[in-house]
């Protein structure tokens, strides 16, 4: 980390060697320390105190720095507002399908010095909330994104976040699975004692196999369709729908299997009864 802040204070063309500045040692020890190896963090940091140099003396000094990060934390509070506006903006721009906000949000947070991982975990979330089934592949990116982040490090995995960004940004969108998991979180609140039913049970002793457990158990490879018509939910729930796809992207796929095995079941019953 010192060798890249004395390369910024020395390169003429991508840093501030035109400047002809120098940085006190003290300066240097806390602008290291304070960065804890976000090279961005440092750079960024370094650019705000260089501005606040007074000739003729032309050097950085600690107190500079100082002042410079505690700028870019008035700006940026990651436990403030601006921190939540900001997250808000970005997840709403992917749900919305634009990645040209997306990107922008994205840039603007991590060059404001937001933790990058925190942003990965956010994308990780997106992917399941926002874009689901309608593109499985999106959580595999973004698990993918977040690894590399964690593996490379700032300032390269910033990519890996513009990536996934915009690769969610531009997938077809369903929020199937948060409104599935919603509602049967809701059922279970009042039925989390209902018994399981007897053919789903565990039969691993011979008192439980007589006690009905796994009785009439129907395994569904041995079916000719590979679907079984048996009832799974407590009795109470017999008949409860909670996923229920669109017909965007891969989902829409879902959709048609779905309707074809609930069409396979109800023939099964038909001609059960």
């Amino acid at each position: 980390m010192r060798e890249i802040v004395r390369r910024a204070l020395a390169d003429p063309v991508q840093g501030l060697g035109e400047e002809g500045l120098t940085i006190a040692e003290d300066a240097l020890d806390t602008l290291v320390n304070m960065a804890n190896g976000d090279a961005r963090f440092a750079l960024n940091t370094l650019e705000m105190a260089s501005v606040a140099v007074d000739p003729p003396a032309m050097a950085i000094t600690r107190q500079l720095v100082l002042d410079a990060a505690q700028r870019r934390a008035a700006i940026y509070d990651r436990a403030g507002e601006s921190h939540f506006d900001t997250i808000s903006a970005l997840h709403k721009s992917i749900r919305d399908s634009d990645a040209d906000a997306s990107i922008y949000w994205l840039a603007r947070m991590l060059e404001s010095g937001e933790d990058a991982l925190y942003l990965a975990r956010r994308l990780v979330r997106v992917a399941s909330e926002d874009v689901g089934l309608a593109d499985p592949q999106a959580l595999v990116l973004a698990m993918a994104a977040q690894q590399a982040v964690h593996f490379i490090g700032m300032p390269e995995g910033a990519l890996a976040l513009a990536e996934v960004t915009v690769y969610l940004a531009l997938a077809p969108k369903s929020n199937s699975l948060y409104r599935a998991y919603g509602a049967a979180r809701e059922d279970v609140a009042g039925t989390r004692n209902d018994p399981v039913p007897l053919h789903l049970r565990n039969a691993v002793t011979g008192l439980m196999r007589g006690l009905g457990y796994g009785k009439g158990y129907e395994y569904a490879h041995d079916l000719a369709a590979g679907v079984s018509a048996q009832g799974h939910l407590p009795e109470n729930l017999a008949g409860r729908e909670y996923y229920h796809p669109t017909d965007r992207g891969f989902e829409a796929r879902l959709a048609q299997r779905k309707a074809s095995i609930l069409s396979l079941v109800e023939e099964r019953r038909e001609q059960e009864r």
